[in-house]
């Protein structure tokens, strides 16, 4: 399947491809009848749209561009693009709840596909929220990197609930082969040709 003038990072001078931080509390597209933040309040470029979404209350890379089979590659589960996030749950999962996010929940009447899941020794070095997760001093948090080939809605969070571990936050910080890296909220910058390439490598 080949992918019509994708290689160009621009196209008439105006970028084709963003990767943008996005915030809490904002939602993945840029009109909202109901007036809440949306992307409209951070990128200005025009003909660019999400690909793909992230819930309002999640947080971390997503992708604009102006390509739609782009788009459509990165969405559908049949090209089996990685997208991988940093989760806080409540309390520590043992490691039955593990296995059972690897091999696949139900979730909404539809098991989940194999995950790749670790369980983070360390906390990991994330941008504060302008929203702090609710402290409860009895339920320890701890850190998950799950990596996952779909895209249904809420799926982290209905995953780790249906182990007994309510999400506390959700960070996408990849897609593929693109790195959220040290990009803050709010921030975003143009795809590089090398990482549109990797995008496109058979999988």
């Amino acid at each position: 399947m080949t992918f019509p003038h994708m290689f160009n990072e621009k196209h008439g001078g105006v970028p084709r491809h963003l990767v943008f931080h996005k915030p809490y509390g904002v939602l993945s597209k840029f009109t909202d009848s109901e007036g809440r933040p949306t992307l409209a309040g951070y990128v200005d470029v025009p003909h660019v749209y999400p690909a793909g979404r992230l819930d309002m209350d999640s947080e971390g890379l997503l992708l604009l561009t102006a390509d739609g089979d782009l788009a459509s590659r990165l969405t559908s589960p049949s090209f089996k693009v990685p997208k991988t996030y940093l989760v806080q749950i409540e309390r520590i999962p043992d490691d039955a709840a593990l296995v059972r996010l690897r091999h696949g929940v139900m979730v909404k009447g539809k098991r989940t596909r194999p995950a790749r899941v670790e369980l983070l020794l360390e906390e990991p070095t994330v941008h504060p929220r302008p929203v702090p997760i609710r402290f409860r001093k009895s339920v320890p948090t701890v850190w998950l990197r799950i990596e996952v080939h779909e895209g249904m809605n809420r799926q982290i969070r209905r995953m780790t609930a249906q182990v007994g571990h309510p999400t506390l936050r959700v960070i996408r910080v990849a897609i593929g082969s693109i790195q959220l890296a040290t990009l803050a909220p709010g921030e975003w910058r143009v795809l590089r040709l090398d990482e549109l390439q990797g995008l496109l490598k058979p999988t």
